[in-house]
């Protein structure tokens, strides 16, 4: 049988640093090819991000161990920036290209490798790496208290009955309003914190709770103001002093790709055409015709390059951001943070740490983030140090798959090294790795059956006690790998407690207080105090086997480890 060519990024024997790399770090590449192939020269051909030829480095024989020669390459980058290569290969009777084949090689077909240089003037704050999340819907956690809700927008309605489903169907005129609210507020969260605390919770993600609107608060009406029903300003820095002082992160969502049309800025824009918010928005016909999110003309589109805007959010001394974070906000979590440009991001973050050295930013990206196109662009969210951390989607679709029995463990294990490689370690220690969002069905539902469908319909599905029991059985070990693998583990308010339901809005349901599981609960509970180990929080990951239903990976922190072993068939996972 005929030697193949040896190289896999993935093995330090080959690669070094693993992974990403800083300006000027050298980085060392071996390749071994097989003696017979009588080689004569090696080249590493490195391409910049959109294909174009950037530069190649010649390899020199390092040693010969037959049935092998090991060719060896030193360089460095001079600037950040995201770069893919291959290796051309000549020998006496040939001359060929070497592409990447999963973690083998291949001949003159294949994939690229990729090499992202990030900068390091902006480093992830240690406090957040490893920290264990639980992400809030505000109206549906639990409310305390009375709010003046006279300034309320209208029309809105409260059910009496928190264990109604949240409204789905269209109203008269073919709409669904989202204005069905239950009376969660910040007050209610402020009294649950013991709970979260003893939970093992370290940061709350908080959904917007600006003015807006609807339930969901994604269609801004004021940047500047807490919604009415969630409380006020002094509610909000109530709720952070307090969270602060058991050591728990208070995370906002900021949505800046776009308002709501009854935001004052838009409504301003459009009664005055001196109005100095006409330059926030694009309009197609003034002032009836104008740009919106995905078509909804309710969530008219940010102009996200007006110096107006910007200066507004985040750039002067009384800016939005400013005052949040002035109130006890620790950081902001991104919406859409594909639709916000280069320029925008890079002059957040800088006044972010200008404001808090220590404030964390995070955006909502769905795909790997380290090479993300969007809307044309190459992204640079990590080359340039534009984010903290992103929303680890990829991997909770692997994990799902995995413990759903549809995948052998091989899936999950690129997954995992995937996104090793490419990100900058601090980024991954940093992910937020969720099993459940706002955006997607609660994990245990999604466990049993993951299948899509109209909402009328879907709300009449349900789950026999065989089927919700095998749900939850999935879920402990769906979240022994949430917490164990390099990241935040993000609970989703309400999953320790069991709850399930499937797409938006059946996973916005009002928490089930009083019904919770409690096996649960402290199963969540015992891997949030594990999570506080170094090796979990800023350990680096191998996966030593996968295959058959099982994975296993290491963490490894200053010579020290630990050895997790999961298995989708029995549904057991151990740790050595």
């Amino acid at each position: 049988m005929a030697l193949r060519i040896l190289y896999d990024s993935l093995d330090t024997a080959h690669k070094t640093p693993f992974g990403t790399v800083t300006p000027g770090e050298v980085c060392t590449m071996t390749v071994a090819i097989p003696c017979t192939c009588l080689t004569t020269e090696v080249a590493l051909v490195l391409l910049h991000e959109n294909g174009s030829f950037f530069r190649e480095e010649p390899f020199v024989l390092d040693c010969t161990e037959a049935p092998y020669e090991y060719y060896k390459a030193e360089f460095s980058l001079s600037e950040p920036g995201l770069f893919f290569y291959y290796f051309r290969i000549c020998t006496q009777n040939e001359r060929f290209r070497l592409f990447r084949h999963g973690t083998d090689t291949n001949m003159e077909a294949g994939d690229l490798w990729q090499l992202s240089c990030v900068s390091d003037r902006l480093p992830v704050p240690e406090e957040f790496q490893g920290r264990v999340f639980y992400q809030i819907f505000p109206d549906r956690f639990y409310g305390a208290g009375e709010c003046d809700c006279s300034e309320k927008l209208t029309p809105y309605w409260v059910h009496e009955d928190k264990s109604e489903l949240p409204v789905y169907l269209p109203d008269e005129n073919g709409e669904v309003l989202n204005n069905d609210f239950y009376g969660g507020n910040l007050n209610g969260i402020r009294e649950k914190l013991p709970y979260l605390h003893d939970l093992g919770v370290q940061a709350i993600y908080l959904n917007p709770i600006f003015m807006a609107f609807s339930s969901h608060r994604y269609d801004t009406a004021d940047y500047s103001r807490i919604d009415p029903m969630l409380g006020t300003d002094d509610d909000f820095k109530a709720l952070c002093d307090a969270a602060h002082a058991l050591d728990i992160k208070i995370i906002l969502d900021g949505v800046f790709s776009h308002t709501g049309s009854q935001s004052t800025y838009f409504q301003h824009a459009v009664s005055d055409p001196r109005s100095l918010y006409r330059k926030w928005y694009q309009f197609k016909d003034y002032p009836t015709d104008y740009v919106s999110w995905w078509g909804f003309k309710t969530l008219p589109t940010i102009d996200k390059s007006s110096e107006a805007f910007m200066d507004y959010i985040f750039g002067s001394a009384d800016s939005i951001v400013a005052k949040w974070l002035s109130l006890g906000a620790d950081g902001l979590r991104l919406d859409v943070v594909d639709e916000l440009p280069d320029e925008f991001l890079m002059k957040l973050r800088l006044r972010l740490r200008e404001l808090d050295p220590k404030a964390f930013l995070i955006g909502e990206v769905w795909e790997d983030a380290s090479n993300k196109i969007a809307y044309g662009v190459r992204r640079r969210y990590f080359t340039h140090a534009q984010l903290d951390s992103v929303m680890n989607y990829p991997w909770r679709t692997a994990i799902l798959k995995f413990c759903r029995g549809e995948d052998d463990g091989n899936a999950l294990r690129w997954a995992i090294m995937n996104l090793a490689e490419n990100y900058p370690a601090s980024v991954l220690n940093s992910n937020l790795n969720l099993l459940s969002s706002h955006d997607v069905p609660r994990a245990i539902t999604d466990l049993i059956d993951p299948r899509n469908g109209e909402r009328e319909e879907l709300a009449g599905r349900t789950m026999t006690p065989e089927e919700l029991a095998l749900g939850k059985e999935r879920f402990k070990l769906a979240s022994f790998l949430q917490f164990t693998l390099p990241g935040c583990p993000c609970v989703y308010y309400g999953d320790e407690a069991g709850m399930t339901g499937y797409r938006d809005p059946f996973n916005r349901q009002y928490y089930i207080w009083g019904k919770e599981d409690e096996a649960l609960q402290a199963h969540i509970r015992a891997l949030a105090h594990l999570k506080k180990s170094d090796i979990l929080r800023f350990g680096t990951v191998e996966v030593l086997e996968a295959g058959d239903g099982k994975i296993c990976y290491r963490r490894s922190h200053k010579g020290q480890s630990m050895t997790f072993t999961c298995d989708a068939k029995t549904l057991n996972c151990e740790m050595t």
